[in-house]
């Protein structure tokens, strides 16, 4: 049985899609960009997008009632591997101890110019 969950915690969708859906244990979210709750441009540089970002997912994770421990897989894009060790420093800050799998690619661009953008795979048990 597929579950939309929706949540006021993070940006809604800008397009066709939902911020993300259960199945069974697992919750499969959207890719998160450096958009505010309100559907405003955070922008910054890459550390203060991947701070949204990641804000954005633990506003995900809150209404599924799990935390980043809960993330077994995440996809990261980047617009430049030149982000990567400061990406790195802050998502190492949201996921913890229990790293999930992650796969990191450089992309030729992302929506609303945005510099990185984050989905998650989440174990809901």
């Amino acid at each position: 049985m597929k579950e939309i969950l929706a949540t006021k915690n993070a940006p809604e969708a800008i397009g066709p899609y939902s911020q993300a859906v259960k199945v069974g244990d697992l919750m499969f979210t959207a890719g998160q960009i450096a958009l505010n709750p309100d559907g405003s441009w955070a922008g910054g540089d890459i550390t203060a997008q991947t701070t949204r970002v990641m804000e954005n997912l633990k506003g995900i994770l809150d209404a599924a009632g799990v935390g980043f421990d809960k993330v077994v897989k995440t996809t990261c894009f980047l617009t430049t591997m030149d982000d990567f060790v400061a990406f790195n420093e802050v998502y190492a800050r949201y996921m913890g101890e229990g790293l999930p799998a992650r796969s990191t690619v450089a992309v030729a661009g992302l929506p609303k110019g945005g510099l990185v953008e984050v989905e998650a795979v989440v174990l809901l048990r």
